[in-house]
């Protein structure tokens, strides 16, 4: 059919169908032949041919005709039967007649260009076809082809599609099913917060709709994401989570395991493979996700494009990822918004997700006229080149057809596309809350309504699809199935032991750091020269930009071993270095490609043409896929997605960038409530790398600090890795040993920037070649026994504190660099610090003020007594609000002060 909509070609083309229907029937399609029965008064009238009695003189102008049915398409939705609480308006003014100069009295009056008969025909179809049981918005879309196929599937296909005697069923089935889980459990646990989905129990159905639509287009694999209204429902009938193994209250966790306690029944995950009606089988993953409701969407996508690369779906469509809202949730989280941004980015695109807004048209107790200044809580998703789909709940035949238009418009564009599904709470924010409190008009109407289900299921009595007896007994099997399940369930049923890894994480492990997990991370210096001369090679038709040949040069010279190595060569050494032993390399944040400080021009543009290269790719011919790929000015989905790709990625190295590490604090729900504690509450291991730059420079407040206390205060049970290397040596052994060594922790390292070019913070080739990673660098430059004081420090004011030290001509002064502040361990500052003389007085010097920084750790690490041998204090800025001042003279009077204080003469 025509995806043009309803206009003159096509209604020409309907009028040669329908003259073909009327000699043959049999000669036009099924779909058409059930549509042009239905004209005969059963189902809707607007498409039929003309009578030649009608007069074109007494027509409706075209103009107007035009106006009516673009109001109506723009329009329609806003007089939609879409809210199962309240009856639709009928009144808006673009879609009354009377705006256009009509009454009732020119129902009957003929129309042109359209093949509907009378102005009363054409009213009446489109209010069938805009102002039903779906309201959509598309005429704000600017792609053409999308606002056709969105026509072409509303106005020229028979609507509603009829649902079979054996979908009715299916489907009745599956609500049977969501009620009997709620009602069950509410009999089982009086009072216990389950955030039931009642009152929205056709996401069910939906859901079940869209998976079995799903595997119809060989979808193998679908990642869900969700908050915990319905969660325990969705657990239980989707993923098909025993109702006892979601209930089970364990006895706590042995705190010695060095894992935790877990998390409460609705935020935890599951996977399964679930079998399709067709006898086939898709696998199913529920994201584990905390309160902090929005922000699993863009975890659930790096999980989906991470699945993708390890497969070679490069075409996106053998996954999908499910993401389910709330409606205040939606419109109120900023990273919903950042999420969807991702969406048609080539770094991050997933071949388009499908989001179901539940609309409980209610927040926790916040109505939508405080909740959002919209009009729909979906507005937020007009961004995307995509219908929005406002569906009622209550009509599940309408439902389906959403959820079938959804699937379509995916499958079609592989963009993301939103429904917003309008139901309602039948109970309070959660099981222990009163609702009429604050809404005691919306809770009188709830409670005088029939449910869901006993809606639908007399309608399909009614309908002749099922008897009474059938439905009634097929619910009574659902409750009896949920009873025995439930009955499985013990309060004191003790946890299963945690299982080992499995899949493509068998081999991996996490818990507590142990010795055996070092490993050799040196490489060969002949197969580094070579991949460092393979860093600057390029096509022969490629012009470098003539301001980076001294760049390419000077890597030519640390390949000869004429020139020492900086920080940029260190990690294209490392990522080639992996790479070309199979690792996958994914590195994404702001300017990443480039580098925010111009330091690391992974990505070339050609001068002439404006064509990259990647020299990292072509490295060597069998190696594994680099990316290095530029983000959106985006710190928390961005982050989410890298995290969400980490772990499905345990033999990758995964890493996300700050533009500056002072922007980590718009990620801190990712790294709060997913990098730091998912081990803790959800036993998932990650190994993504975060790199945050970090120093005081003078650039001022917010370009100075990524906030390092933060992340000491977050670590425990080694669940995360803090590292502030020096060199780029100690920085190319940490990359790697990431990687190679089976343990798996997030990876938290606060890299430099004046130190990107400092001519002291270089390393040779050949401590690439030997060695591995230094937790603890020792100062070999000076004979321990002569030392009179000790200073400790990390990152870049080791080298101001040096650089004093020899214009000072001090030799009693020793500078040891604390490389991993976490995990700690003694016995590296022990062997560093074993030549010195007991009572030999011990300082930490920091550029942070005194409440930031690693100062407050140390000091608790390591008490007044560093190691019971050495009096140990600190030199560090006063306290301060702000982590750095914006003045440079300031700033450079600062840090004299600490360097000054550092080396004052010793009694």
């Amino acid at each position: 059919m025509n995806a043009e909509g309803f206009n003159s070609p096509n209604a020409e083309y309907i009028d040669s169908l329908f003259a073909d229907y009327q000699r043959d029937p049999a000669s036009v399609s099924a779909e058409w032949r059930n549509y042009f029965e239905s004209l005969d008064g059963n189902g809707r009238t607007g498409l039929r041919t003309r009578t030649a009695s009608q007069s074109a003189e007494d027509a409706i102008p075209t103009e107007i005709v035009e106006r009516i049915v673009n109001a109506f398409r723009s329009r329609g939705h806003l007089i939609a039967k879409t809210n199962p609480l309240e009856e639709s308006s009928s009144a808006f003014p673009e879609l009354d007649p009377l705006q256009y100069g009509l009454t009732e009295d020119d129902m009957d009056r003929p129309i042109t260009g359209h093949p509907a008969e009378t102005l009363g025909q054409l009213l009446q179809f489109l209010r069938e076809t805009y102002c039903g049981s779906i309201g959509v918005e598309f005429m704000h879309i600017d792609d053409a082809a999308v606002r056709e196929w969105t026509l072409a599937r509303f106005e020229n296909a028979p609507v509603p599609a009829s649902l079979t005697t054996d979908e009715h069923r299916r489907i009745l089935s599956r609500l049977n099913e969501a009620v009997a889980f709620e009602e069950t459990a509410q009999r089982r646990f009086v009072g216990a917060k389950t955030f039931s989905l009642e009152g929205s129990e056709s996401l069910i159905p939906m859901l079940d709709e869209l998976i079995e639509l799903a595997g119809a287009r060989s979808i193998d694999e679908i990642v869900i994401a969700m908050a915990h209204r319905g969660r325990l429902n969705v657990l239980a009938n989707i993923l098909n989570k025993s109702p006892a193994e979601i209930f089970r209250q364990p006895a706590d966790a042995d705190p010695s395991t060095g894992i935790g306690d877990g998390d409460v029944k609705y935020h935890l995950g599951h996977s399964t493979d679930r079998q399709l009606a067709d006898g086939r089988t898709i696998h199913l993953s529920l994201c584990f996700n905390p309160s902090h409701l929005e922000y699993v969407n863009p975890v659930a996508l790096g999980r989906l494009r991470a699945k993708q690369d390890r497969t070679g779906d490069e075409q996106r469509t053998r996954g999908m990822v499910l993401l389910i809202h709330g409606d205040a949730a939606f419109a109120g989280q900023g990273v919903v918004q950042e999420t969807l941004n991702l969406g048609g980015l080539a770094g991050y695109t997933v071949g388009g997700a499908i989001h179901i807004v539940v609309n409980n048209q209610l927040g926790f107790t916040t109505p939508p006229k405080e909740g959002f200044s919209s009009r729909y809580a979906t507005d937020v998703a007009k961004i995307l080149a995509a219908p929005i789909f406002h569906v009622n709940g209550d009509d599940l035949d309408a439902v389906i057809r959403a959820a079938r238009l959804a699937a379509d418009f995916r499958a079609e564009f592989q963009r993301d596309i939103v429904i917003d599904l309008v139901g309602y709470r039948r109970r309070g924010h959660n099981e222990t809350d009163e609702p009429a409190y604050t809404q005691p008009t919306m809770y009188r109407s709830i409670d005088a309504r029939e449910s869901i289900h006993k809606l639908h299921r007399d309608r399909l009595v009614q309908a002749g699809h099922i008897t009474a007896a059938d439905a009634d007994a097929d619910l009574e099997a659902r409750f009896a199935a949920f009873r025995a399940q439930f009955d499985e369930l013990r309060d004191d049923a003790e946890a299963p032991p945690r299982a080992a890894p499995t899949g493509i994480w068998a081999g991996y492990h996490g818990g507590l750091e142990s010795p055996d997990d070092e490993v050799e991370t040196a490489v060969d210096k002949e197969w580094l020269t070579y991949a460092l001369r393979q860093t600057v090679a390029l096509p022969e038709t490629f012009q470098r930009h003539p301001r980076l040949e001294r760049l390419a040069h000077r890597r030519m010279e640390m390949a000869d071993g004429t020139h020492a190595l900086d920080w940029s060569a260190a990690e294209a050494l490392a990522f080639a270095s992996l790479a070309a032993s199979g690792v996958r390399i994914r590195l994404s944040g702001q300017d990443t490609a480039r580098g925010t400080f111009s330091h690391r021009h992974a990505t070339l543009h050609d001068f002439e043409s404006g064509e990259t290269f990647v020299p990292l790719q072509q490295v060597t011919p069998d190696q594994a896929p680099v990316e290095i790929i530029n983000s959106p000015l985006s710190e928390a989905a961005v982050l989410g997605f890298e995290y969400g790709y980490s772990l499905e990625s345990p033999d990758a190295l995964v890493m996300w960038e700050a533009q500056f590490g002072d922007f980590i604090n718009a990620a801190q729900v990712i790294v709060d409530q997913f990098l730091t504690s998912a081990e803790d509450k959800w036993h998932r291991l990650s190994g993504l790398v975060l790199l945050l730059p970090h120093g005081w420079e003078g650039q001022g407040p917010e370009h100075s600090s990524a906030r390092l206390e933060r992340f000491l205060l977050a670590a425990a049970e080694n669940n995360i890795q803090i590292v502030v290397p020096s060199t780029p040596a100690n920085y190319f052994h940490l990359l790697r040993r990431q990687v190679l060594r089976p343990w798996r922790k997030p990876l938290i390292v606060f890299t430099p920037k004046s130190l990107l070019r400092h001519p002291q913070a270089t390393s040779a080739l050949d401590d690439l070649a030997s060695g591995r990673f230094e937790r603890v660098i020792p100062d070999r430059a000076i004979e321990p026994k002569i030392i009179r004081r000790i200073l400790l420090c990390s990152g870049k004011i080791y080298y101001e504190l040096v650089a004093a030290r020899e214009a000072a001509k001090r030799t009693d002064v020793a500078i040891i660099r604390i490389e991993q502040l976490y995990p700690w361990r003694n016995e590296d500052l022990e062997h560093a610090l074993a030549g010195y003389a007991d009572g030999v007085t011990a300082l930490w010097i920091q550029e942070e003020p005194r409440n930031m920084g690693a100062w407050r750790y140390i000091r608790q690490r390591c008490g007044l007594l560093l190691l019971g041998r050495f009096p140990f204090s600190a030199i560090c800025p006063r306290e301060s609000a702000s982590p750095a001042t914006g003045s440079s003279a300031i700033h450079h009077r600062r840090q004299t002060e600490i360097i000054n204080a550092a080396l004052a003469a010793t009694p």
